[in-house]
């Protein structure tokens, strides 16, 4: 071949000007192999069968005249400065090496080249990152072989087709323009594709998460900022390629439900609780706190958990639902839905303690968003009293009152922990949705002129007449009409004062150690409070209620089951364990702090004129005080156990078994939540109206 183009050329020249420029003509067959690069969609036709090896040879018969020409000049020829300009070797050494690289990459564990590869992938995407039109060029299909290769390589390419058309747009958009500019060569194949969104073989995405895996810190930390880098490309486009054609997210998520069916099913609910501070960063639980078996694994799913989370923070917004939606199909429904309406109660725990601390740390609005229409559900509508447990948010308030305490108090942490997301779908599903209207309100009769009108005992349904002949009375004597505001509003220092006087003295003991503890819980809910107010903000929540029409029929209310279920709770305070109270009133005084006028006034104001029937937070604690003070006449020294039982409490002697010593203890419980109730209505509503913004923390008592 070289023989017959030089016997060729030397003709031409020996019989007029050379015909053929020799640079044209290397330039014309190097774009033709860019070309087949940039434009061209059939991934499957091999090399071989494609124009590229009969190209290359007559570059090379070329280089190899214009060599023999310029010998006796000692000169470089054009053809060779363009190919050393151009740097077309290192192009074709790219295109050749590249697919070979990321598929021998991630696949071996422990690979003695992990940090050569992890550098190889960082170049990869961090060019991807700044062109994404360069992600077809990397990512490929199953089958694909070497000639999508980084941007060392197209840049070239993309260069020597400018060439001859700079105004040509190097990728041409399909005619429907769905993804972008560059769509055309995005679609992969059909028959290259997988199926469902299965992984295929090794590819760009596969080779990263195989180094995010690596035994090696720094190794698994490079790949993790690398993926991080693809999953945020700025381009839609690219993004969508990312979500239709790549495994990225199915290989995101079967690691992560990998990771979490490995956990051993022993694992202690109390250790899942108590391990903090796992992130993605740093995989693994800080070296001090104490080990426990299956705390490595636990440490490893919750990392992967959180890097999950930070991608779908940081990603395109569409990678970003993508990867959401996934985590909760693959993971919150095929795999811990099961889990948590099992029979199994080692089950139940493990799977709703996992959940709570995956709450925790969950901080992406997208999957936020599915966490909750899991848990809840998205219908706006109340229930009913008499409604089935169709939804998995019913079966867990169930959990919440179950025979096993354990269950009890750990799906009472989910609620607590689901609380505390900025989600304004929690408090209405739960809460507000069976609010609206005000229906608890007594309707077509005056406003009461004194609290006796607002606290009639002896017409309240809850309380007999063993109650009225308890001794009381003297206790809780009601006081003169309370004071109010301008706005007509009952004054905050009457609320206050209605919580803390309602445990009878007989029952206190904190005034006996010194300490009230008021301006503790004081201090601590104007904290809080001030958290909360921060994140409601945003949901433009009335400073009111709404007025009521006194023409309009009462409506039977129903309070939900979600507080139906806390005030039956409540209710059993003196019978129930010590650690069950804690977390019930716990969970009462996180839906206290919520700065909405309906949850303030039903939670929180003695003095609402409850309908027939209806019961308050404050009317079930009245009926508590009411069965406590029956049960004090049962307890022989009751005053001294008491005091016993609350320095056993406060680990200030041994904690000895005592008779009636679950009462005692709820005696305690009762009276700590009526001060933290009156600190939250205090710093909510201090004595010069409502601020749902505080400035400073107040001080002193009221």
């Amino acid at each position: 071949m070289l023989s017959r183009l030089g016997a060729l050329l030397q003709e031409a020249v020996g019989a007029r000007e050379p015909s053929i420029d020799l640079l044209e003509a290397f330039v014309e067959h190097w774009k033709g192999i860019t070309n087949y690069y940039i434009e061209s969609t059939d991934e499957n036709t091999p090399a071989k069968k494609t124009d590229i090896p009969w190209r290359l040879k007559q570059m090379l018969d070329i280089l190899v005249y214009e060599e023999k020409q310029q010998a006796a000049a000692g000169e470089t020829g054009p053809c060779l400065e363009y190919l050393l300009q151009h740097k077309i070797l290192e192009t074709l050494c790219t295109l050749g090496k590249a697919e070979k690289l990321l598929r021998l990459g991630g696949t071996v564990p422990g690979s003695l080249t992990e940090k050569e590869e992890v550098q190889f992938t960082t170049v990869l995407c961090s060019k991807i990152q700044q062109d994404p039109a360069l992600l077809t060029y990397i990512l490929e299909g199953k089958k694909t072989i070497g000639r999508k290769a980084s941007r060392e390589a197209t840049a070239p390419l993309r260069e020597a087709a400018s060439v001859r058309d700079k105004d040509r747009p190097h990728i041409k958009a399909p005619d429907n323009g769905t993804c972008g500019a560059w769509a055309s060569s995005a679609q992969l194949p059909a028959e290259t594709e997988e199926p469902d969104g299965a992984i295929g073989e090794s590819s760009l995405i596969t080779t990263l998460i195989g180094l995010c895996k690596s035994k090696k810190g720094r190794v698994a930390l490079k790949a993790r900022e690398n993926l991080l880098l693809l999953v945020s490309v700025a381009s839609q486009a690219a993004a969508t390629y990312l979500v239709q054609s790549s495994p990225c997210c199915p290989a995101i998520i079967e690691y992560l439900c990998q990771l979490y069916q490995s956990l051993p099913s022993s694992l202690d609910p109390a250790d899942i609780a108590a391990l903090e501070g796992i992130s993605w960063r740093l995989p693994s639980a800080p070296s001090d706190e104490a080990s426990f078996p299956g705390k490595e694994a636990l440490a490893a799913f919750l990392g992967w958990f959180d890097y999950c989370d930070h991608l779908i923070t940081e990603a395109h917004t569409v990678v970003s639902d993508a990867l959401a939606k996934a985590v909760a199909e693959k993971l919150f429904v095929e795999i811990l839905q099961p889990q948590l309406l099992h029979v199994s109660e080692q089950s139940v725990l493990m799977s709703t303690a996992l959940l709570t601390v995956m709450l925790r740390q969950l901080r992406s609005p997208a999957l936020l968003q599915e966490a909750v229409a899991f848990l809840l559900g998205m219908d706006q509508q109340p229930a009913a009293p008499e409604d089935s447990p169709r939804t998995l948010c019913t079966h867990l308030i169930r959990h919440c009152d179950h025979l096993s305490d354990e269950i009890s108090i750990a799906t009472l942490r989910l609620f607590e922990e689901l609380l505390q997301k900025p989600h304004e779908h929690i408090v209405r599903s739960l809460i507000l949705c069976h609010l609206e209207g005000r229906s608890y309100v007594a309707r077509g009769s005056p406003e009461p002129e004194s609290y006796e009108d607002t606290l009639d005992l002896e017409e309240d349904p809850y309380f007999t007449d063993s109650f009225l002949d308890s001794g009381f009375q003297p206790s809780v004597k009601p006081p003169p009409a309370p004071a109010t505001n301008p706005d007509g509003k009952t004054a905050v220092t009457e609320i206050v004062n209605s919580f803390l006087c309602l445990v009878p003295e007989e029952a206190k003991t904190s005034a006996f150690l010194e300490e009230t503890g008021y301006d503790t819980y004081v201090h601590d809910a104007y904290g809080l409070f001030q958290e909360c107010s921060s994140r409601v903000t945003p949901w433009g929540w009335p400073l009111a209620p709404p007025p009521l029409d006194p023409h309009e029929p009462e409506r039977p209310f129903f309070e939900g089951p979600f507080l139906q279920m806390l005030f039956d709770r409540m209710s059993r305070i003196l019978e129930q364990p010590y650690s069950l109270n804690l977390q019930v009133t716990s969970v009462l005084s996180r839906l206290a702090l919520f700065p909405h006028p309906l949850i303030h006034e039903y939670l929180l104001d003695p003095y609402t004129n409850l309908a027939p029937g209806c019961r308050s937070l404050f009317s079930v604690l009245v009926r508590v005080i009411g069965d406590l003070m029956q049960r004090i006449q049962r307890v022989p020294q009751f005053p001294g156990k008491l005091l016993l039982v609350r320095r056993q409490l406060m680990g200030q002697v041994p904690g000895e078994q005592l008779d009636h010593q679950t009462f005692l203890q709820g005696v305690v419980v009762l009276e700590e939540f009526c001060k933290e109730l009156a600190a939250i209505a205090f710093v909510k509503f201090p004595p010069h109206g409502p601020r749902l913004h505080p400035s400073k923390p107040p001080e002193g008592h009221v």
